[in-house]
């Protein structure tokens, strides 16, 4: 009778248990029969799309701050903690007995905890999904920092067109690729389209390597810089910048629970985590090596943009056209994965005592349409995707990432923390917060020296 009481009187559900996405039973239900769970391999595809987005083109530009010594040696610490930390959240979980990361925090430290954990995944998601826009206007158009505009691959078939431009091309991706692909209401239906992305990754690469052994055959490439250029106090503290960047390249524990709650055998999660990363990192790896060995000091914050010049090889034009194209298409086939979070977490925030959003069509419609709204025009005022993941990555994905987690495993409610944990804990909370702050603080010191 209790539980009858409890299942008409919402409220009579302790809201710092209530998982934020609905359990793999209660998503069946909501959203149809006919659905026995998702595979290891869709799983990991799933996975591996939500971590190999916009991150990788900011991270030659990683190389060319940090050298590529420290830099390469940065990528694989990130996956290396971002394990750990995927890891500490999992057996959290488990023993708490809650299906959703925001279930877990609100578990440990109550409402509060669970809120704060949804407007960091609300505003993370947000500022991916505004920098995956930014750099598919890399179909139209795009203008760095220093004002040099680089021509898109689609006003370089057709010209300069009104269908062409930056507002049309964002328009028709958003409503014949992006919007359809958002309106699926469960992970394992992108499975298709994650392996797809994945498979449009690795071209990326592949090409960028080949174009990059090719000129350092030819010995037209210069040696490439292996440790920091410091000069001065203000390229040290630069060094820190690199850190947000880094984080939201691997940020995806908003991403781990809705995946595993569809999975046929959630037992496989652990190893599904490792094998996404280790994808991962070594695409990451080969993306930095290769970019930073083909552009050099040259490499620009958005390494897609460096392919509008003549890269001096054979077909030189087309390769530069199946790079930008092939990533382009990749983010797209990104975005549905990052919205999918954003979703649940902005519906659990704003409706946190409504039925899943699944089976209520309205309340799916209208917060899918207002936060496809918000990107489109976040991505229109945003000048780089350097200074969105500086934000998201300095703050949001900092918290999400590392801070939580170990906050979660120190406070240890359930008394499953080894020792090693809480060490690992403290280590990855003073790392987080330290690297954040100077990387906020260097932000503002250049932003104010370069006005």
């Amino acid at each position: 009778m209790k539980d009858k009481r409890a299942r008409r009187n919402p409220k009579s559900v302790s809201q710092n248990k209530a998982p934020l996405l609905p359990s793999k039973y209660a998503q069946e239900e909501a959203i149809g029969e006919g659905f026995s769970g998702a595979s290891f391999s869709g799983a990991v595809f799933n996975l591996s799309t939500t971590i190999v987005g916009a991150g990788i083109m900011a991270l030659p530009a990683t190389m060319k701050v940090l050298g590529l010594g420290p830099g390469l040696f940065a990528v694989v610490l990130a996956a290396f903690l971002t394990e750990k930390s995927i890891d500490m959240v999992g057996r959290a979980s488990r023993a708490a007995k809650v299906g959703s990361y925001a279930g877990l925090m609100g578990d440990t430290f109550g409402p509060i905890g669970r809120a704060l954990l949804q407007v960091c995944v609300v505003t993370n998601n947000l500022g991916v999904l505004i920098v995956y826009m930014i750099i598919i206007d890399v179909l139209s158009g795009t203008t760095s920092a220093d004002g040099i505009h680089h021509s898109g691959v689609v006003v370089g078939w057709f010209g300069e067109h009104l269908w062409t431009s930056r507002g049309s091309v964002l328009i028709l991706s958003t409503i014949l690729v992006l919007a359809p692909l958002c309106s699926l209401k469960r992970v394992d239906s992108l499975r298709y389209t994650s392996a797809l992305s994945v498979a449009l990754a690795v071209v990326f690469v592949v090409v960028t390597a080949g174009v990059a052994v090719m000129k350092l055959l030819e010995g037209s490439i210069d040696e490439p810089r292996m440790l920091p250029d410091i000069t001065d106090q203000a390229s040290f503290w630069k060094l820190f910048t690199v850190v947000p960047v880094l984080i939201t390249a691997y940020v995806c524990h908003y991403s781990v629970h809705p995946i595993e709650n569809e999975l046929e055998d959630q037992s496989q999660m652990g190893s599904i985590v490792r094998t996404s990363l280790i994808l991962c990192a070594c695409v990451y790896m080969a993306t930095s090596l290769f970019g930073f060995l083909l552009f050099g000091e040259k490499t620009l914050e958005d390494v897609l943009a460096n392919f509008d010049s003549n890269l001096r090889v054979p077909f030189g034009a087309l390769l530069c056209d199946v790079v930008r194209l092939s990533y382009v298409l990749h983010l797209m086939l990104v975005f549905p994965i990052i919205f999918f979070s954003l979703r649940l977490n902005l519906d659990g925030l704003l409706f946190p005592y409504a039925v899943p959003i699944a089976s209520d069509a309205r309340r799916f419609f209208a917060v899918t349409v207002g936060s496809m709204a918000f990107i489109f025009i976040g991505a229109n005022f945003i000048p780089s995707i350097w200074d969105a993941f500086q934000f998201t990555g300095a703050t949001a994905a900092t918290c999400i990432g590392f801070i939580f987690p170990a906050a979660i495993t120190i406070r240890d409610t359930r008394g499953i923390a080894t020792k090693e944990d809480k060490v690992s804990s403290w280590f990855m909370m003073v790392l987080s917060m330290f690297t954040s702050m100077v990387a906020i603080s260097s932000d503002i010191y250049t932003f104010s020296d370069g006005t």
